[in-house]
């Protein structure tokens, strides 16, 4: 866990304020939900992986004699999913987003607590939801003057053609990715001696990438003839990275992308810049019916706030110089006519501030007490003859 402090807070602020803005842009609506969850919902269901679920952080919650298991939110769609199956059901369409803390439980010095600007779209809307959700997400960076972005796009069912065919029981298989993932040599090595008939090594479809369209073209090519269940997938990646090219955008594509692939059931992309992961995504069409609702499709994706915010610069506000009130002395009247001041200033448009003490602030400035006002401005100082005439000048009303 960890503080935000006033610089971290300007960041934020403008990065919320620039994802919320956008998304409203796009239709969609703001939830919020519980920092705390049933660990049900995170268990009987099978939404998470046994990884991902020793990295929670789990508590009974007593109530009388007996107590239930509950969860800090370790992520933010699996809450909103069933927000959406408890509340929103009867709607063909929801567009919601959400931004929100999640609690993971990480070795050493890595955070505990992230922040997740994320959005989640759920109905009927296979390919478009995909195309949208990777703009919507483009167009933040893009608002808040990030440059340099590259887009990964994958499907995870590329990874479950080649993991099925080796016969694998599905804890070995997750072993298997995730050392794919992590670049292990070996892991490769097993999978192309388990399926020799590929006729092309296997580090081409899960250890590589290419670009776009081309690099597809040449998947199929290399590894339908022996492996036909890579069709639909290829297939429906095909669809969303051509969509996404005749847009102007350069996604890359790779095998093997996302961690916990078993969640996902369509495309998922990943957002990078400067070496940090910014955000991802993808299609998860069973989690609804997982939840207990009807099966509708669905697909979302988060921004990573911790890894974002770094790189982030908000504007600086045009405040100008403000105009400071002292009292010159601490009796309850001079101290009520120096935030009487200050109020009315502001009214007109002025922003002031009370001097808490006679080092703090410049000019201009208002010293008032024991029926005078002295203002001083540009070095020169002036007694104004009424709180009216002191406010004139400060606002320049009253110049001469």
């Amino acid at each position: 866990m960890y503080d935000l402090l006033p610089a971290d807070m300007e960041r934020f602020r403008w990065a919320e304020e620039v994802f919320r803005r956008t998304c409203l842009a796009w239709g969609y609506r703001e939830v919020r939900t519980p920092t705390v969850e049933h660990l049900f919902l995170f268990t009987a269901t099978g939404t998470l992986t046994p990884q991902a679920l020793g990295r929670v952080y789990s508590f009974l919650d007593w109530d009388g004699w007996s107590g239930e298991r509950v969860v800090l939110r370790p992520e933010g769609t699996i809450p909103t999913a069933r927000l959406y199956v408890e509340h929103l059901a009867a709607e063909p369409l929801a567009k919601l987003f959400y931004v929100q803390n999640v609690f993971r439980f990480a070795e050493g010095d890595a955070r505990r607590e992230e922040w997740q600007a994320g959005a989640e779209l759920i109905g009927d809307t296979q390919p478009l939801g995909d195309v949208e959700l990777v703009l919507v997400a483009q167009e933040v960076l893009s608002a808040l003057g990030l440059g340099g972005v590259t887009l990964r796009l994958s499907h995870p069912g590329l990874v479950r053609a080649v993991l099925a065919k080796m016969g694998l029981p599905p804890e070995e298989q997750l072993r298997l990715y995730d050392g794919i993932l992590e670049g292990d040599a070996e892991a490769l090595a097993r999978v192309q001696e388990r399926i020799p008939e590929l006729g092309a090594p296997v580090g081409l479809l899960l250890a590589e990438e290419g670009q776009g369209s081309g690099y597809l073209a040449n998947l199929r090519s290399v590894f339908l003839p022996a492996l036909p269940e890579l069709a639909a997938p290829l297939e429906e990646l095909a669809q969303v990275v051509a969509a996404l090219e005749g847009l102007g955008l350069q996604p890359r594509v790779a095998g093997a992308l996302v961690r916990h692939f078993e969640y996902y059931t369509g495309p998922v992309f990943r957002l990078e810049a400067d070496g940090r992961l910014l955000g991802g995504g993808g299609r998860y069409d069973s989690l609804i019916g997982l939840l207990g609702g009807r099966d509708v499709p669905a697909s979302g994706f988060a921004l990573y706030l911790g890894d974002l915010l770094p790189l982030v610069s908000p504007p600086r506000a045009r405040a100008g110089v403000p105009a400071w009130v002292e009292a010159s002395d601490r009796s309850p009247g001079a101290i009520a006519e120096a935030y009487r001041a200050v109020r009315l200033l502001r009214e007109r448009g002025r922003q002031a501030q009370v001097a808490l003490s006679p080092s703090q602030g410049g000019e201009p400035r208002l010293r008032l007490g024991d029926g005078r006002y002295l203002v001083t401005s540009g070095g020169r100082q002036r007694e104004a003859a009424s709180l009216e005439e002191a406010i004139a000048l400060l606002t320049g009303e009253g110049r001469r």
